[in-house]
């Protein structure tokens, strides 16, 4: 029986291995991480993340052919392929900070497995890495062998949170990176059998290990870099009075181009994209070619953009002050269907807020209040360090609130901000959150997820990304 290490049990680890012990009944899945309560909840009831779908996959496997252990050393030796999906979050200090991958956690993972091996291993990176990095594990791997072989495969992951069970039945393609050698290329295959249980031939791809790694940074630059050109279309369609759907809408019906990711928004947010950039900037910077690096440089600093743009305009529109005033978040996970909040537009949204003294209340249906917390007391890139090497949420923000609904959160509140795009807030009775609320009644639709003509008969002032401006809106001071 082929067995299956993953090291790490976090969004890719778990639902990648789940997805493969379900189609391939005779390979055996262990999916292995240090942090014993990350585990217990893999093995419980309430998984750690929330995901559609998850459930029922991991309930089908759990105890069969899929496990979920704290043991680490046991199944990393006993495994044949080891999946290694631990974090590389961004470095904060010392050469390549605030860009470069940190590369500890990877490092000790290689460290480890050359510590316990005692046959041949396949590793597969499934982490995001720095196009390079299977040469860094493969020396750590070479230099402590003992006689062992290993090779090394780039198997990117490509899946978004929302959908990552359904991505992970039918993915647009799988990407198997290898050494070009007899060798190289018997991994790539050994690999390659598994996913072939259920993924159709020609949707495996199989490249060198370099293609495989920059891919996966390239494919994360790409979807950035058309979510930052909508929105740098979103403020030159308020300046114009020109509606930012109808311009996506027409430019996505050229098929060169295609719908896919040209909604305007508050920002992207999430746990690739940022990182990802940051890191091809620095690899850019390293191999001297200072223009790419600034080309893509240049995607991030007009999301921040646009996040700063929203919070301006929510200021302005209020009398060029928050101060005191109540307003209701609507959103806090970085998309709709997950909890994750990893790098979301409404941390600066809210950050941005609070610095103007605003009182804020925060609803989402599936970030807790801990979490959210936590999120407005960390600094930056520490969201992607464990969850022990975090700061502790200072109960001092007494400016925030977390409410268990949309009505609690914007009862007596001055505004709302809608920054995640749940399915609930299209249908929300706005007619009794306007008698609730404080007048004039702001709605900042940070999604373009309601109606604003509605809106506006009902009563409230409503400012949409990228859409023809409310004649209040328009006429409000500039922030200075």
């Amino acid at each position: 029986m082929v067995k299956i290490c993953c090291i790490g049990a976090g969004y890719v680890g778990g639902p990648t291995m789940a997805v493969i012990a379900l189609n391939c009944p005779s390979i055996e899945v262990a999916v292995v991480d240090i942090s014993v309560s990350r585990i217990s909840a893999w093995n419980g009831d309430q998984l750690p993340i929330y995901e559609p779908g998850l459930d029922e996959v991991v309930k089908q496997c759990r105890g069969k052919n899929l496990f979920f252990s704290t043991n680490v050393e046991k199944h990393v030796s006993e495994a044949d392929i080891i999946f290694v999906s631990v974090n590389t979050p961004t470095k904060t200090r010392g050469l390549g900070a605030g860009k470069a991958a940190d590369l500890t956690y990877w490092e000790s993972a290689a460290r480890m497995i050359a510590d316990v091996s005692k046959s041949n291993k396949i590793v597969v990176e499934k982490s995001t890495v720095p196009v390079k990095t299977a040469e860094a594990i493969e020396r750590i791997l070479t230099h402590n062998s003992k006689g062992i072989k290993y090779q090394i495969l780039s198997n990117p992951e490509f899946l978004a949170e929302g959908t990552a069970i359904q991505d992970l039945f039918n993915p647009d393609r799988v990407l198997i990176g290898g050494r070009e050698t007899p060798e190289g290329f018997k991994a790539i295959q050994a690999l390659k059998d598994i996913y072939a249980h259920w993924v159709p031939e020609d949707r495996i791809i199989t490249t060198n290990l370099w293609s495989a790694e920059l891919s996966k940074l390239a494919a994360n630059a790409f979807l950035a870099q058309r979510i930052s050109s909508v929105n740098a279309m979103s403020a030159l369609c308020e300046a114009t009075g020109a509606d930012v759907s109808q311009v996506s809408h027409a430019v996505g019906k050229d098929s060169r181009i295609g719908p896919k990711f040209l909604n305007a928004s508050v920002g992207f947010g999430g746990s690739c994209f940022q990182k990802d950039i940051l890191n091809l900037v620095y690899i850019c910077e390293c191999n001297g070619l200072p223009e790419v690096a600034n080309y893509w440089k240049q995607v991030i600093k007009v999301n921040d953009y646009q996040k700063n743009r929203f919070v301006n305009r929510v200021v302005s529109s209020m009398f060029n002050t928050v101060s005191g005033k109540k307003i209701a978040i609507l959103g806090f996970a970085f998309k709709k269907d997950t909890g994750d909040t990893r790098e979301t537009p409404a941390i600066d949204v809210c950050k941005g807020l609070l610095g103007d003294k605003a009182r804020l209340s925060i609803y989402d249906p599936q970030v807790t209040e801990d979490q959210i917390q936590r999120d407005l007391a960390m600094n930056k890139f520490d969201w992607d360090h464990p969850i022990h090497l975090q700061p502790m949420s200072p109960t001092t923000v007494k400016q925030v609130s977390v409410a268990w609904d949309a009505y609690a959160a914007t009862k007596d509140a001055h505004a709302l901000c809608i920054l995640t795009e749940w399915d609930e807030f299209k249908t929300l009775d706005y007619e009794r959150i306007f008698d609730n609320m404080q007048k004039p009644a702001f709605v900042f639709d940070g999604r373009n997820v309601v109606n604003a003509e509605t809106l506006r008969e009902i009563g409230f002032i409503v400012y949409s990304i990228g859409k023809p401006l409310d004649p209040w809106v328009k006429n409000m001071p500039a922030v200075a």
